[in-house]
């Protein structure tokens, strides 16, 4: 029962394998599952054991929630590290925005609604694209589900990607455009930006997506935050700029070398630079708002492009939409592994399986907070909070979402 206490305490009061031993003496929850003499090291080794079985726990999981010619979404993530010897540790693409910390990838696929079926854990430095071929490779031999589906986001399935999934015969996809190659379709006028004042979604062609769809879409609520956003970091850029310029005109900064590098402070924290015309001498700085730049990035506000091989006799463009869309209920999952709830970051382990130990664990402890909250939407009357959480109920949903006999 050592990894079933496990599961229910990341979910209770998620932390360290020794902070947790010692809450336990705080809790019914220990003699709830008969581990009250568990120490650190037994749970170490209940992780172990886990791991050992985490092929066998997924292909149950998958064969419980996936089906042939469903649909299956995965995107990749990261979460920081204390320390340095884990071989899995590497600086990264960092998106917990911890400058200077090691951190390890893991990427999740999900069925169709978002509810957890496997966990794979990468390399710090590990790219997106390269792991998605893998994350098909494993539906397709370990599942056993030749016709499937998968969703990824624009940065996850690339056009390398793509021609690597055609080649697999009964494995479709649906993805979305980079925003460059939008701009071409609006400029060569596959996409008129006039019809989205009659509807929020039309079908396009274009020869260079041959036997591919093309759906594009427009949100005018995503419109108004980006343009929002958008004011804010000029408006701030702005501020900033003039503070520059003043320091010019006084005389305590000169030099191009000088004022370019303070310049480029300001622009690079903003992010904001290819709107900003700038003019730089040794004794005078100006800048200027580029208008025109900023109206033609604009108009584009709120719109994206699905691209997806699924034919409309499948799957008509309104659907393809909301399955992509879906990819927000694996982003959920992050933020709940993450944040407040599940609480898998810092990874303090050092060695490689014990780090994938500890993100399989997390990824069950969701499995069943997922299942869950399933189950309070359908009972609206229903009301409890985190304290109120029984220990065998807790344990028992464990057990179900492992799908073992508890150890």
């Amino acid at each position: 029962m050592h990894f079933v206490a496990m599961v229910a305490a990341r979910i209770l009061e998620p932390d360290s394998k020794l902070a947790t031993t010692r809450w336990w003496h705080t809790t019914t929850l220990p003699a709830a599952l008969g581990v009250s003499d568990a120490d650190e090291d037994a749970l170490y080794e209940a992780m172990d054991w886990l791991l050992a079985r985490q092929d066998r726990i997924e292909q149950k999981l998958a064969a419980r929630h996936l089906r042939p010619g469903g649909f299956v979404l995965y995107d990749l993530t990261s979460s920081y590290f204390e320390g340095t010897t884990c071989p899995l540790a590497a600086f990264g693409h960092n998106r917990d925005g911890k400058r200077g910390k090691l951190q390890v990838n893991y990427g999740l696929l999900t069925d169709a609604r978002g509810c957890p079926v496997a966990v794979s854990v990468f390399k710090g430095n590990t790219g997106d694209p390269p792991t998605l071929r893998p994350a098909v490779e494993r539906v397709r031999e370990r599942f056993g589900i030749e016709h499937f589906v998968v969703v990824g986001d624009r940065g996850m399935i690339s056009q390398t990607q793509i021609t690597a999934l055609k080649a697999l015969a009964g494995v479709d996809w649906i993805t979305a455009l980079k925003t460059g190659a939008i701009r071409a379709l609006v400029a060569e006028g596959h996409v008129q930006l006039g019809l989205f004042d009659e509807r929020n979604l039309f079908e396009v062609s274009h020869p260079d997506f041959p036997g591919e769809r093309l759906v594009a879409c427009r949100n005018p609520e995503l419109a108004k935050l980006r343009a929002h956003k958008r004011q804010a970091l000029l408006a701030a850029t702005g501020t900033e700029l003039e503070k520059v310029r003043g320091m010019v005109v006084r005389g305590t900064l000169r030099g191009c070398d000088a004022i370019g590098v303070r310049v480029g402070k300001v622009v690079n924290k903003y992010k904001v630079a290819k709107h900003v015309q700038l003019e730089i001498q040794d004794d005078r700085f100006d800048f200027q708002i580029d208008e025109a730049r900023v109206a033609a990035e604009a108009a584009l506000d709120g719109i994206y492009v699905i691209r997806t091989s699924v034919p409309s006799a499948r799957l008509d463009a309104a659907e393809a939409v909301r399955h992509y869309k879906r990819l927000s209920d694996v982003e959920r999952a992050f933020r709940s592994l993450k944040t407040i709830d599940l609480k898998v970051r810092p990874i303090r382990h050092r060695l490689e399986p014990r780090v994938r130990a500890h993100i399989f664990l997390c990824m069950l402890a969701y499995y069943v907070e997922w299942h869950m909250r399933d189950v309070w939407r359908s009972r609206p009357t229903f009301r409890t909070s985190r304290g109120a959480f029984g220990d065998r109920v807790v344990g028992s949903a464990a057990v179900s979402a492992a799908g073992l006999r508890p150890r």
